[in-house]
């Protein structure tokens, strides 16, 4: 397994995380098949599980994510290499996905999460998306309540701006930014957050690197992802996610699988190197989303 470091805590993780949201939301597998691929994805070395409150069917099913994921770990004598982040901050009314950012809420989330993952403290707690009706500053403040409270061990935030990284950094130290991002979606590249985190010593975790699910299923259509994949003998979704990989230590992807080979493609995907030849081919090819 190849290894990095969460920003500068010292923690271990791996150069893939594994994004746990397919195990849980519309089309989910059945809880047992979901067992074993998050089995499989760690014990081919993504040790960094991403999950949320809200990966689940709707507001009645809050918590799903957290809870298929505590199953599994209750089942590994390697439990102390794992590490779960977690997010909260949006809702599920009705299967829709919405904002939620108030303070109590927020707070409320995080000690459901607690009681979903069986854990006393969450290593990383992550602001899921700003809220437009909620002042952005007063969420992460409570962040920072709930890190006072040892009810988190570390922040992180989700679908944010270069600046309001900068803001949330004078309230409460921050580890990690996940954004979206993939050779068909580059904002985060585009618009300074790679490389806010990048001068900040910040974790980028990239979330849908292979584009979505609608997305993904092209991959094997794009002319130069499969040229790279045959000429590195490995599926065009590898090389995919080694280009992401490839703009900068920071960034490390969470690909998400709901079958137990996707998994360990990505994870095999975590020995590939691009050339920076490579990296130029694919920054120059077409993506049409």
């Amino acid at each position: 397994m190849r290894t990095t470091v969460l920003s500068t805590t010292g923690i271990a993780i791996p150069v893939h995380g594994f994004g746990a949201m397919p195990l849980s939301i519309q089309g989910r597998p059945d809880d047992a098949t979901g067992r074993r691929v998050l089995h499989a994805a760690l014990d081919a070395g993504m040790t960094l599980i991403d999950t949320a409150n809200v990966y689940c069917l709707d507001d009645n099913d809050i918590g799903h994510n957290e809870r298929l994921i505590a199953s599994v770990l209750a089942e590994r004598d390697d439990r102390d290499r794992i590490i779960v982040a977690t997010k909260g901050g949006l809702r599920r009314p009705r299967g829709a996905w919405t904002c939620d950012g108030d303070p109590k809420r927020l707070r409320g989330a995080c000690e459901a999460s607690l009681r979903a993952l069986g854990v006393d403290r969450i290593t990383l707690y992550q602001f899921h998306a700003p809220d437009p009706d909620v002042v952005f500053e007063k969420s992460v403040e409570e962040l920072a309540r709930l890190r006072d409270d040892g009810k988190i061990e570390h922040v992180g935030l989700s679908n944010v701006s270069a600046a309001q990284i900068q803001s949330a950094r004078t309230i409460v130290p921050l580890v990690s930014v996940q954004n979206r991002f993939s050779p068909w979606f580059r904002e985060a590249e585009e618009n300074g957050v790679i490389a806010e985190c990048a001068r900040e010593a910040l974790t980028f975790l990239a979330y849908s690197p292979l584009g979505g699910k609608r997305l993904s299923a092209r991959i094997g259509s794009i002319p130069t992802l499969v040229a790279i994949g045959r000429e590195l003998r490995v599926t065009p979704e590898a090389v995919a996610l080694a280009w992401a990989r490839a703009k900068g230590p920071c960034v490390v992807p969470i690909p998400g699988a709901s079958r137990v080979e996707h998994a360990l493609d990505s994870a095999r995907a975590m020995h590939i190197d691009l050339t920076a030849e490579q990296v130029a081919r694919i920054d120059a090819a077409e993506f049409t989303a």
